[in-house]
């Protein structure tokens, strides 16, 4: 019998190499594929803004790394004994306004770093919803807690988001020809927006998004959403909280991932380098047995080699790890 819909995902005509450079922006799922990226050594940055939500501001802060733009002290506020920046992430405020400009800065300079050679760009959006400054009409990417008077919420239509993200691309291949963009729709639940609303907010993600892969040969969709949404279709695979999806479905998410975005050689090496990670995580209760002497020359072999067969693997500190531990 089946018990679940199946969802063809045929292997992307590109696909992502460890030679790749890979900048992810968006939403808190974004952090789910980034850290199994990270764990298995891929060279990538992740949110140099902090987490987004909306499109327009995944739109503003492609074009500040790609303008190499630099933030003053005009660009921030201070709010709650904080200095903040509305195009950021609370993660980026600070008691110390240099302090918050520095980080800002440190993190517009490796994106556009970055960016300028980036294999892939990939794009996860969480939410239409859009939120303004009354006395400025102006988008905000964070809130950071201030008065709700001072907001104005409003649902993007498909055309804002469509035009957003097209003129992020355009500049984005006129700097990078080389790049490719991966679009996801996160399936967190925005249930705070409602749950009319929240679906209402994703299909016009979707929508945009769609049409955006439809414009350009180098953009594509990773269907996250529907692997999570139906797919699997059920409150076990979701947190305590009935929105976030969990370890499972992140698992499986990831899984998909794999098949789609990565050759059957990218795998290989993943799974080699998974082997040496889970070692150097390895905690012995006696470090000076002959059996974990041997488990540590073993691991620096394995880690030499691999270094020596793909020396564009940044190992090093695991191979320090296995010959310093060594008695």
């Amino acid at each position: 019998m089946q018990f679940q819909l199946e969802l063809n995902i045929p292997p992307f005509q590109r696909q992502i190499e460890y030679t790749d450079d890979i900048l992810l922006i968006g939403s808190c799922f974004t952090e789910h594929i980034a850290d199994r990226l990270i764990q298995h050594k891929f060279k990538l940055l992740s949110n140099p803004h902090g987490i987004l939500f909306n499109p327009l501001s995944v739109a503003y802060s492609l074009d500040s790394y790609i303008d190499n733009k630099r933030y003053t002290e005009q660009d921030l506020f201070q709010l709650n004994e904080l200095w903040n920046s509305w195009d950021h992430h609370t993660r980026f405020s600070n008691i110390d306004k240099q302090a918050a400009l520095n980080g800002i800065d440190q993190a517009q300079e490796a994106a556009h770093n970055t960016i300028k050679k980036a294999g892939w760009v990939i794009i996860t959006l969480g939410s239409a919803f859009q939120y303004y400054l009354v006395d400025q009409n102006r988008p905000v990417a964070n809130n950071h807690r201030a008065p709700a008077q001072w907001f104005e919420k409003r649902l993007l239509t498909i055309d804002e988001i469509n035009k957003g993200l097209s003129h992020a691309i355009d500049k984005l291949i006129a700097l990078n020809p080389g790049v490719n963009v991966m679009f996801t729709i996160s399936p967190v639940r925005h249930i705070r927006d409602g749950v009319i609303e929240n679906n209402r907010s994703k299909a016009r993600l979707i929508e945009a998004v769609h049409e955006i892969c439809g414009k350009y040969k180098n953009a594509c969709y990773f269907p996250a959403y529907e692997l999570v949404i139906d797919i699997l279709r059920d409150y076990r695979f979701y947190d305590i909280d009935f929105v976030h999806p969990n370890y499972m479905a992140t698992s499986f998410v990831w899984e998909q991932f794999l098949k789609a975005c990565m050759s059957t050689g990218t795998i290989s090496i993943m799974q080699e380098v998974q082997d040496i990670m889970t070692a150097r995580n390895h905690r012995p209760r006696f470090q000076q047995t002959t059996a974990h002497q041997k488990f540590l020359s073993d691991y620096t072999k394995k880690t030499e080699a691999l270094i020596k067969r793909f020396p564009y693997l940044d190992m090093n500190d695991e191979l320090s790890f296995f010959r310093n531990e060594a008695v």
